[in-house]
């Protein structure tokens, strides 16, 4: 067997926790992140029949049996990931009863996964139900992002638009606009399910007064999607107290979506 601290994906997630730490969107133990793994590399790394330990999910997902994931752990710091990947981190297999994973490496001081992995998988079956090369979810909580939530309206087609205005690339980057969730309690089900109905329709979901989900094929797609918002967000908060003497109009929004052939969000536009 290879060895699993040189894996692309286990190398991968700790290069991004360690990159949202430092961008202070995941302070202590805040932020949580999920992989869905190709079992075949998987395979290379580990032996796929030797199980650990299990433990229960919290949620019954039967479109995932069998799958594997990589899964940050509960009460770990993303600082820390780095250094002591075995320990902050863990990979998973949803078992046949689709309600316990079974735990093929990492947890190795007697942890768990993220008290959010409910949410994620019901994001995950929901990506995947629209898009089957979606494989990651991350749930983070960027400065500025948050920040816009206390002086903005959260309403889906005028935030959306609003970062659209900020940032040439905006509408190119994510076109499908950005879906907003009410204040809810977060570490339930009933949050997962509520941002899983918005996944079907948006790859990016703000949690108000709390964070941001966003889903994407690769940790890299995904990261980038978080941080285009956080820096439209950022341009926003830096000038929303001063008067607008130039923006991006919505002609050209449009333009700019065309000529780069993305499917966006038409109703987003005031035309």
């Amino acid at each position: 067997m290879k060895n699993i601290l040189e894996a692309p994906f286990v190398k991968e997630m700790c290069a991004t926790t360690a990159n949202m730490y430092r961008l202070g969107w995941d302070e202590r133990n805040g932020g949580n992140i999920s992989y869905l793994l190709d079992e075949n590399e998987v395979a290379q790394y580990l032996d796929l029949n030797e199980v650990i330990r299990t433990i229960p999910t919290g949620f019954e997902a039967k479109e995932l049996i069998g799958r594997i994931f990589i899964v940050t752990g509960t009460g770990k710091y993303f600082k820390n990931v780095e250094n002591d990947p075995e320990n902050n981190l863990g990979i998973i297999r949803i078992a046949k009863d689709g309600t316990t994973a079974e735990l093929l490496w990492g947890y190795a001081d007697g942890g768990k996964f993220t008290s959010e992995l409910p949410a994620h998988l019901m994001s995950h079956v929901a990506r995947l139900s629209v898009d089957n090369e979606n494989r990651v979810i991350i749930h983070s909580h960027p400065t500025n992002t948050l920040a816009m939530n206390f002086v903005h309206e959260l309403d889906e087609k005028k935030f959306t638009h609003t970062l659209w205005e900020m940032c040439t690339e905006c509408i190119v980057v994510f076109p499908d606009g950005v879906g907003i969730l009410p204040w809810m309690l977060c570490g339930t089900n009933s949050i997962g399910e509520t941002t899983a109905a918005k996944m079907k329709e948006f790859r990016l979901v703000i949690w108000g007064m709390h964070g941001i989900y966003g889903a994407g094929k690769s940790l890299d797609e995904t990261f980038g999607l978080i941080e285009t918002v956080e820096k439209a967000a950022q341009i926003y908060m830096l000038t929303a107290h001063l008067p607008r003497i130039n923006t991006i109009k919505d002609k050209e929004m449009k333009e700019l979506a065309e000529f780069f052939g993305v499917d966006y969000r038409k109703d987003f536009l005031n035309l």
